[in-house]
């Protein structure tokens, strides 16, 4: 497996809230973990940070190998670190703060994510992109209801209102899924900055051109800069090899 990470401030924002990591437990099995920082200038920054941070250093103790164990183990350690943002959310400083968070491990040609917030997993599997997330928000619940088309929820006044996020008061319900992976995968994991930006026909282009990875990932992000770069934009770029 070939991994690319990259993150950009964008055209607009004074800093980056978004973060983005690649972890190693001592079993050798990679964690991508990208978070999308919210609530304020600076307590963003250090809500994504720290989630990405606290969970890579738990991850990388750790001598899991299996699905299960993953899955066990997201479930613990998200909580765990809810309680952690939302109780220094309540501090002058950090007032209100939260993050998204996708966290990816791949294990076998088998994937296991949590998902967060509004931030995306997805695969571009031959020419065609397939998400593997359903966004928290507000208007995300709205077309899965079948009351906003995809083209209408991308112009909603509302869409940046998301409905879970790491710092929520409640606990959090991660979403975790398996997805079975073929050699040839791309998987794309993405802070709502590109998808924002970049039409899905364009990505597919681009991540299936012939160049390198991480060249892939640098085009990514400045065709979402060329389209204005509203927003903070990250992506990680994992590509399934065959068999060593």
């Amino acid at each position: 497996m070939e991994i690319a990470l990259l993150t950009d401030g964008g055209q607009r924002r004074s800093n980056n809230q978004d973060y983005v990591n690649r972890y190693t437990n001592r079993a050798g099995i990679d964690l991508i973990i990208l978070a999308d920082g919210m609530g304020g200038h600076r307590a963003g920054h250090i809500a994504s940070e720290m989630t990405a941070t606290d969970l890579g250093v738990a991850w990388v103790d750790t001598q899991l190998s299996t699905l299960n164990g993953v899955r066990e183990w997201f479930v613990d350690v998200i909580e765990k670190e809810n309680r952690k943002i939302y109780e220094l959310g309540q501090t002058e400083d950090y007032k209100g703060m939260g993050t998204t968070l996708e966290a990816v491990v791949v294990i076998d040609h088998q994937m296991i994510h949590a998902h967060v917030g509004d931030s995306r997993v997805g695969i571009i599997r031959g020419e065609e992109y397939i998400q593997l997330t359903h966004d928290h928000s507000l208007v995300g619940a709205l077309v899965r209801a079948g009351q906003l088309t995809e083209e209408e929820a991308s112009r909603h006044p509302q869409k940046n209102i998301i409905t879970q996020s790491i710092g929520q008061q409640e606990p959090v319900e991660p979403d975790i899924a398996l997805k079975n992976l073929e050699v040839g995968d791309y998987v794309l994991v993405n802070s709502d900055g590109l998808t924002n930006m970049v039409t899905i026909e364009d990505i597919c282009d681009i991540v299936t051109s012939d160049v390198t990875l991480k060249q892939k990932a640098e085009t990514l992000i400045r065709f979402a800069n060329n389209a204005g770069g509203t927003d903070n934009i990250t992506v990680a770029l994992l590509h399934m090899l065959g068999e060593e």
